[in-house]
């Protein structure tokens, strides 16, 4: 009989209380604040003893960076934006209308989970410089992931003439950011829905040829 390896059992449950940790986390930093949360608050949340979250991770300035990577990503696997499926998949598409539909929807997903969040990084980096550091000056990884969407739309047959890809790169980099969703979203009152069907027909019209 072939033999079948069973799953690492306790592999699982480490991943699960990770996870279970950093939702806590991220509950607890946008209803109080990075500052104003402690450990034993999150420990308490998660349902795990506090030298758990220290034994996993170590610090309250760890287990954040965790809380906002996971926002971005969706999960806690250790997988590059570029290397998600949704944006491999949108970079595959034959036209920039199709590309930019796809690259849209799921950056919209993206934005869902991590505009709540970004107000905490500039609050936490104005008390914590280790916080900071996290996330020095220079190119922002987001433009370059957006810059990489610019590049494969650039190939694409349906890009409207003269458009390069650094003015492409610019307008993804600017019409979906976290700032302008939650202006929206946020402040505005519109519906993830809505900002998604704006934020396609405005960068249809300014990318894809008539």
């Amino acid at each position: 009989m072939e033999h079948v390896k069973k799953p690492d059992q306790r592999t699982e449950r480490a991943r699960r209380t990770r996870a279970k940790i950093v939702e806590a986390a991220r509950e607890l930093f946008v209803e109080h604040g990075y500052g104003a949360t402690n450990l034993q608050e999150v420990a308490d949340r998660a349902g795990v003893a506090v030298q758990t979250v220290y034994y996993v991770f170590r610090n309250k300035r760890t287990l954040f960076k965790d809380v906002i990577d996971t926002a971005i990503a969706g999960d806690t696997e250790p997988v590059a934006t570029m290397d998600r499926e949704w944006f491999r998949s949108a970079c595959a598409e034959p036209t920039a209308a199709a590309q930019l539909r796809s690259h849209v929807h799921g950056t919209r997903q993206v934005l869902e989970r991590v505009a709540p969040v970004m107000p905490l990084i500039a609050a936490a980096s104005a008390t914590d410089p280790e916080i900071a550091a996290q996330w020095p000056e220079g190119e922002e990884p987001r433009y370059t992931v957006q810059h990489a969407a610019a590049r494969a739309l650039a190939a694409k047959p349906d890009l409207r003439p003269g458009v390069s890809a650094t003015t492409a790169a610019d307008l993804l980099f600017g019409l979906l950011s976290p700032q302008l969703y939650l202006l929206f979203v946020r402040d505005r009152g519109w519906s993830p829905q809505r900002w998604e069907d704006w934020a396609l027909a405005t960068l249809r019209a300014q990318l894809c040829a008539d």
